[in-house]
């Protein structure tokens, strides 16, 4: 075993210190003298995107975490950890920044989409099987973001102001989970405030709870450009400071040891924890002991890689509605499909978890392979209120005449230190570069490939000229828009001009990069972030995109084609606008004119499917007038195959709602994500999501966590306390598991360790084969206590046929925190256990004494 400490042992304290901040914005230093080589990570919910932000090379985009969430399969979810280590390994990738563990609390939040669900159970459960299939390969995870960062709007200074009891029992609890069942070698800080301490500093949290009482190993590290202070974040449990090479600590940190204010010892223990990690993943030892890459990793569009893809998004699409059978599709029938995320689809969330993979499928790509002539296509109503960099296939390099731009990076006298082609049209300045100078001016040129009526323009702070065939169109200086500097890395203020122009047109956009003297955030204070976004630091994109038609015209040629076909399918859904990290949303209810869209169409067409392209809950005031609703996430870059599949049965949709779906705006438990003086009080204490609407605290959701009709319909014939009956899977059907045994969210919970399993039987009483998903929820009888999920079983049973599955339940969600006492304390055990389909739709009730 190797001795950390005498390693540390050999470094001054300027190295020890050195080695505590990111070398690069995301790599780590090495040091030869004990054999540390440096490392790399990259952020990972939804694809390992590499070491650069932007224009990186190509990567599979995996569906995002609500969709495969909506599986309710452990061994999903272990799947795409491996996925991604082997995605990881063929980049010489040491860390994968993921899972995301914050829950849904309110249907408001930006960054939902990376997050898997809105209860703590069903999270934790997920994000351990997603770090074992990680680890397993030798990749590291990185659970984020601890804790209590459930909403995006002034992140970097708000303070979630959460109880003693509901911090343990619901929001540490996703990480209580994977450090129990997985052990991560890394868990991320965020950025808010919890309880007036920033998380970077929370000693409590950070030392106290999961250093602490979990006994956890791991190496704790902060979200880029949160850490705040030298001394009290060493002293907070904080371990590293990301990105580098720049940070709080530092000399600073140097001083704070010499002057006593941080004992040397600290530093040594967080050493100790990098340490372990490098040797975790492969990086510390003699260079011939340390890890080799493999050189099999199949390719992103590699038919293997593509395949799991198109699988792994279609099992966690929810059918929330299907009147009549009419899903799924024949095949024979010609079909009118329309919307404009029919042929733009959305496949991914904004901000770090945006990756650049081979291809994005839409809707309409997928049906036509599927339908070829019985498939009429039609654009619908504009759904964005920016406009969009430019896709590459809409310009090519006009030096190479390949797809992209022609990049040029100039210095303050003139020369210009990089010339390159990039296959993206956005760039970063000041992030993620390694030019030798700073760059005073970007220049982006290309050449259009289709004519016509045409948006041009920029996004990124900064001073901008646009240039058409050498003449200058407009100009603009874009100031960062909101008070969180974050805001104009993530969400960039945009120009753009109208113009009609032929194909061939050279147009270029060249920025000057404005910088100025850092600014204070709302809190008054100074933030390396505020330092780094003065600097010229962000995102800078040339806008190409078509002019949008009018909304009347679009509707009026949705109908005209609902009515001559047999069956309309309208795709509608959010945008990275809605969907995004640093900003959250202001609505349930979808952008632009959609519901007149569907509510045209409905109305003219024989029947109506509607397809959902959207990882959080939207607003349907249309649902009753459809024929069926089918919810399809945001599902990765096989996308529009995926939901073909799922529309034309060719493989079953039979996920299940991972947060609840609110009736109206603000009809949820909890709804603000505004801070009140930078305050944001969790009021909704241990009654998040499901267990709140169950509470009453909230009218009843239209959709029940746990929601979900797959294509299979369904009698619950039994259900009692599991004792010396039939075993799991009697019956004929396969329940969810490798080794064909049940597999409950209560793994390792058993009918001797104090808490019930529920033995349940299901019978399909449809035509074809389905996956039901057997979910027994607790009412403790205290007044005071949630009901709460305490176990789920997915059961594959044949047509007609029928299966006895057992839930064990987890013994977590049988206790309580004290806070008087200070410590966990059991539960009565007396009330109710309910067997469901989400609590919309219980089907049997067990007493407990």
């Amino acid at each position: 075993m190797t001795d950390y400490a005498a390693l540390v042992a050999r470094l001054d304290l300027e190295t020890k210190v050195r080695l505590l901040t990111g070398a690069t914005s995301f790599t780590l230093h090495g040091e030869d003298s004990i054999g540390l080589a440096p490392m790399a990570f990259s952020d990972g919910p939804t694809g390992v995107r590499g070491l650069k932000f932007t224009g990186g090379e190509e990567v599979a985009l995996v569906p995002t975490a609500t969709l495969l969430s909506g599986a309710w399969n452990e061994d999903t979810a272990r799947e795409v950890g491996e996925l991604l280590a082997e995605e990881a390994e063929r980049q010489q990738i040491h860390v994968v920044l993921g899972p995301t563990i914050n829950l849904h609390r309110t249907p408001l939040g930006g960054r939902l989409f990376e997050a898997y669900s809105e209860d703590p159970l069903l999270t934790g459960r997920l994000a351990a099987a997603y770090v074992k299939g990680l680890q397993d390969r030798g990749i590291g995870a990185c659970p984020k973001h601890l804790v209590a960062n459930e909403s995006e709007t002034l992140r970097n200074y708000m303070n979630s102001v959460v109880s003693e009891e509901a911090l343990r029992e619901v929001y540490l609890l996703p990480f209580e989970i994977a450090v129990d069942e997985a052990n991560p070698w890394s868990i991320m800080a965020a950025y808010n405030d919890v309880n007036g301490v920033p998380a970077t500093e929370q000693d409590h949290v950070n030392n106290e709870v999961v250093k602490g009482e979990w006994g956890w190993d791991g190496l704790l590290m902060s979200d880029w450009f949160a850490t705040k202070t030298s001394a009290p974040a060493a002293l907070g449990g904080l371990d590293l400071v990301m990105p580098g090479p720049d940070g709080p600590w530092g000399e600073a940190l140097v001083a704070d040891v010499r002057s006593g204010a941080v004992p040397e010892s600290v530093v040594d223990e967080h050493v100790v924890r990098l340490l372990r990690l490098a040797e975790r993943v492969g990086a510390l030892g003699a260079p011939e002991d340390r890890r080799t890459w493999p050189t099999d990793s199949p390719a992103p569009d590699s038919p293997q890689r593509r395949a799991q893809l198109r699988r792994l998004a279609t099992d966690g699409m929810v059918v929330l509605r299907n009147e009549g059978g009419v899903l799924p599709l024949s095949g024979e029938e010609t079909v009118a499909l329309v919307g404009r995320h029919a042929v733009d689809t959305v496949c991914m969330g904004g901000g770090s978890a945006q990756v650049n993979p081979p291809h994005q499928v839409s809707v309409a790509d997928g049906l036509r392979a599927a339908l070829a002539d019985r498939l009429t296509v039609v654009d619908g109503v504009e759904v964005r209120e920016r406009a969009l960099p430019a896709p590459s296939e809409a310009i090519r390099d006009p030096r190479t005449g390949t797809p992209g731009l022609h990049v040029e990076h100039v210095d303050g006298d003139g020369a210009v230190m990089l010339a390159e082609h990039s296959d993206s049209s956005s760039v970063t300045t000041g992030w993620d570069d390694t030019l030798p100078r700073p760059t005073e001016q970007l220049r982006l040129s290309a050449e259009l490939v289709a004519g016509g009526p045409v948006r041009l323009g920029a996004s990124g702070t900064g001073r901008w000229q646009l240039l058409v065939d050498g003449t200058e169109m407009g100009s603009a200086d874009l100031a960062a828009e909101g008070a969180d500097p974050g805001e104009s890395m993530l969400k960039p203020p945009v120009w753009t001009t109208d113009l009609d122009l032929p194909p061939g047109t050279l147009v270029e956009a060249v920025l000057t990069v404005v910088r100025s003297e850092p600014q204070p955030g709302p809190d008054g204070k100074m933030s390396t972030l505020s330092h780094a976004i003065a600097s010229g630091m962000g995102i800078k994109s040339l806008v190409v995109a078509p002019v949008p038609a009018p909304a009347d015209e679009v509707i009026t040629s949705a109908v005209e084609a609902a009515r001559a076909a047999d069956l309309a399918v309208v795709v509608v859904g959010l945008t990275p606008e809605q969907e995004t990290e640093a900003t959250d949303k202001t609505t349930l209810a979808l952008p632009g004119r959609q519901d007149d869209l569907v509510a045209a169409v409905a109305a003219a067409a024989r029947r109506t499917v509607v397809v959902v392209n959207a990882a959080t809950p939207v607003l349907m005031p249309w649902a009753g007038d459809v024929d069926a609703v089918l919810v399809v996430g945001l599902p990765g870059q096989e996308g529009g195959h995926s939901v073909a599949d799922a529309l034309l049965g060719v493989r079953e949709p039979a996920g299940r709602l991972v947060t609840s779906w609110p009736v109206a705006d603000g009809a949820a438990p909890a709804w603000d994500v505004e801070p009140t003086d930078l305050q944001l009080e969790y009021t909704d204490g241990t009654f998040v999501g499901y267990r709140g609407f169950h509470a009453g605290r909230a009218p009843a959701p239209a959709y029940w966590l746990g929601a979900g009709e797959g294509y299979g319909s369904w009698e619950y014939a039994e259900a009692g306390l599991a004792g010396t009956g039939a075993a799991a899977g009697d019956g004929g059907g396969t329940t969810d598991g490798a080794d064909g045994t049940a597999s409950s969210a209560g793994a390792g919970a058993t009918v001797g360790s104090g808490t019930p399993t529920v033995q349940v039987t299901v019978r399909n009483t449809s035509a074809r084969e389905s996956r039901e998903v057997v979910q027994v929820y607790f009412q403790p009888a205290e007044e005071d206590q949630p009901v709460r999920l305490v176990g789920w079983t997915g059961v594959t049973v044949p047509a007609g046929g029928e299966s006895t599955v057992e839930v064990a339940t987890e013994p977590r969600l049988w206790r309580r925190w004290d806070t008087g006492a200070g410590a966990w304390a059991s539960l009565s055990g007396a009330g109710e256990l309910l067997v469901a389909r989400g609590l919309g739709d219980v089907r049997h009730r067990i007493p407990l004494g």
